[in-house]
């Protein structure tokens, strides 16, 4: 997300003769056609407490559309691989939204958790979804479809989910402290992992090219594994523990160059840590919101960073150098989720 694109002074771009002016109404479309068929454009969602969704101009900090949510927060936000979807995911619902339509009401309402969701993940070419619940339940949804196609009981409330990048596999973590590795081919628990004892385990995060994940829990540690797969089993290999916050860690998340993590605390920080051979050491901390930093994402180039806060805001900041190079103000509430798809299409 570097920078903005601009044309050339003088060029001439519209479709119309020069003499002719098309109506504001045609030209809204156009605008809409272009940004749709863009496969550069970058989309930036955020939302919390004031049931209030906000698409942003990430490169401006100018709030260009707004999604009414009014009868629960909304705790989690994902966009589909294609930038034709979001999800929200509140308590209990989770809502499907098209993006290029401009319309308010959801498309599909998904029906069947009972308690809040907590964690939503779209599986690579978009086709389904899963989703974490403090009701102590995974489900599996296609998003052509309200019901949920399969349910997996995690025995305690769950708080986040991720898919490994074989499609193949889902990582969880739940309040009990555990964290589940889930074979989707079996529909079986196939790891049970608790790495200290009646610690909620908060986030979890898979690097993209699936040699290792990451949990963070309630006590600001951090534990790292490598996965080994085979025919038949992955198999699980424990590297290091690291305390990264004094305080909760509230988010985990990997860049996709596997070369960062980023954790976001209840100490109104986000850390940066180097992951060369497994090293985990501090590279940079981002000191600027003033409140809970509840979520972030990595741009597709690992070079930004966007994050959301109990202090309202959202924020992009510049890994290289540790600045902040945009803020989102516009929430009246906590701004507690965060969603970034700017991967050319």
């Amino acid at each position: 997300m570097p920078t903005a694109r601009t044309h050339a002074k003088g060029q001439h771009h519209s479709n119309y003769p020069s003499q002719q002016h098309p109506h504001p109404h045609q030209q809204q479309q156009q605008q809409q056609q272009q940004q749709q068929h863009d496969p550069h454009r970058v989309i930036l969602v955020t939302a919390g407490y004031d049931h209030v969704i906000r698409f942003w101009e990430a490169l401006r900090g100018v709030c260009s559309r707004t999604i009414q949510h009014p009868d629960a927060q909304v705790n989690k936000l994902c966009i589909s691989p294609d930038k034709q979807y979001l999800v929200a995911a509140s308590n209990p619902h989770v809502r499907l939204y098209d993006i290029n339509s401009g319309h308010p009401n959801p498309i599909v309402s998904f029906k069947g958790h009972t308690g809040n969701v907590t964690a939503v993940a779209f599986h690579c070419e978009g086709k389904w979804m899963v989703t974490a619940s403090e009701d102590h339940t995974l489900k599996i949804w296609d998003i052509r479809c309200p019901d949920a196609q399969r349910n997996f009981d995690h025995k305690a409330p769950v708080n986040d989910v991720v898919i490994h990048p074989n499609q193949g596999e889902l990582i969880s973590c739940d309040q009990n402290g555990s964290i589940k590795l889930w074979d989707l081919g079996e529909s079986s628990c196939t790891h049970e992992l608790v790495p200290e004892e009646d610690v909620p385990v908060r986030s979890v995060t898979v690097a993209n090219d699936g040699s290792s994940f990451v949990a963070a829990n309630n006590k600001g540690n951090c534990y790292v594994w490598k996965m080994a797969h085979t025919r038949d089993f992955t198999d699980l290999q424990p590297i290091t523990k690291f305390a990264a916050h004094d305080k909760y860690i509230t988010k985990c998340v990997l860049s996709p160059d596997v070369k960062h993590l980023a954790t976001c605390s209840a100490d109104s920080t986000v850390k940066i840590w180097k992951t060369d051979n497994y090293s985990f050491e501090l590279e940079n901390t981002l000191v600027g919101h003033t409140r809970w930093v509840w979520d972030c994402a990595f741009s597709a180039d690992s070079a930004y960073l966007v994050t959301a806060s109990s202090d309202n805001t959202g924020k992009l900041w510049e890994l290289s150098t540790g600045d902040i190079k945009q803020q989102y103000n516009g929430h009246q509430k906590a701004c507690v989720c965060i969603a970034l798809n700017d991967h050319p299409m």
